[in-house]
């Protein structure tokens, strides 16, 4: 798969000098958290490289790193998770980014749960998966860092 198709014309500062697509790997743990419908935002839900907050009719879902989780919480706990995004900004234009991203993991077999953000698309993968995921991502093309 050529990752250079993710482009919709020009490029957007994603790409390195062979245009594929820079992928950047966290080392900080994420947890995902679902509390009961109606919850306010929490306090604890903070810290980079990402926090979350989601709120459904259903649900509301927390998104942090590990060292930002109180010692109880009021529902259950996914985790941990390494966290990778898609560097630079993407155009909202822009089509197949996700696709691209997933489609080798899923071939794989490796679950993911993911995030897209104004400027960027998150995916975060279960921390045993994350060796594996990197190499996937590679084979696919990307150039996958980790953060400085």
């Amino acid at each position: 798969m050529s990752t250079g198709t993710l482009q919709t014309g020009g490029t957007t500062g994603t790409e390195n000098q062979e245009g594929s697509v820079q992928l950047i790997q966290y080392r900080q743990a994420l947890a995902t958290v679902r509390l009961p419908a109606g919850s306010p935002p929490p306090e604890w839900a903070a810290g980079e490289p990402l926090a979350s907050v989601s709120v459904t009719a259903d649900e509301t879902s927390v998104i942090c790193p590990t060292s930002s989780l109180p010692d109880s919480l009021p529902g259950p706990v996914e985790g941990p998770f390494i966290v990778v995004r898609v560097a630079g900004t993407l155009e909202m234009s822009q089509i197949g980014v996700m696709v691209g991203l997933l489609k080798p993991l899923a071939d794989a077999g490796i679950p993911v749960l993911t995030v897209s953000t104004f400027d960027t698309d998150w995916v975060l993968v279960p921390a045993r998966h994350s060796a594996a995921a990197a190499s996937v991502w590679r084979a696919a093309g990307y150039k996958v860092t980790e953060e400085d």
